[in-house]
């Protein structure tokens, strides 16, 4: 029972709207749940915040600069605006494994829907990935 305001009204339930915690520390054997494969087919939102989307995970390798104007570098991704706003930051896990936090910088003509693509300098690497299943967090700036 909790008493609300000057009015001592008695009410049995509160509810509080969910919290997304955000650490600078790796926690090893992390396991995200909550995705469902159907989310990508059912979304015409963004992400939420703290909500996991499963995701194709890809590498790409080209150079020049990203939509917003920036010069391509490590810690960027290209993803479908719809679903992750440019500008936004999101944590990535391939499987079971944290890839870390990335920046949602560039978007590309193969980046749609719920697919998000890693830069890397070498493009050996980038061939050499393929498609990988993931989950992608959106997270707070």
């Amino acid at each position: 029972m909790f008493a609300l305001g000057a009015c001592q009204q008695w009410i049995d339930e509160v509810e509080l709207p969910g919290v997304v915690v955000e650490s600078e520390y790796h926690l090893e054997g992390l396991v995200v749940r909550g995705a469902t494969r159907d989310w990508a087919k059912s979304a015409v939102r963004p992400a939420r915040y703290g909500e996991p989307v499963p995701i194709g995970l890809s590498m790409y390798c080209l150079q020049g600069t990203t939509r917003r104007g920036r010069l391509v570098r490590r810690g960027i991704v290209a993803a479908d605006p719809r679903f992750f706003p440019l500008g936004g930051f999101i944590e990535l896990y391939a499987g079971r494994t944290y890839l870390g936090r990335f920046l949602v910088d560039d978007t590309g003509k193969r980046i749609k829907g719920s697919r998000v693509d890693l830069w890397t300098p070498n493009c050996r690497e980038a061939s050499d990935y393929g498609l990988k299943r993931g989950t992608a967090v959106r997270s707070l700036p």
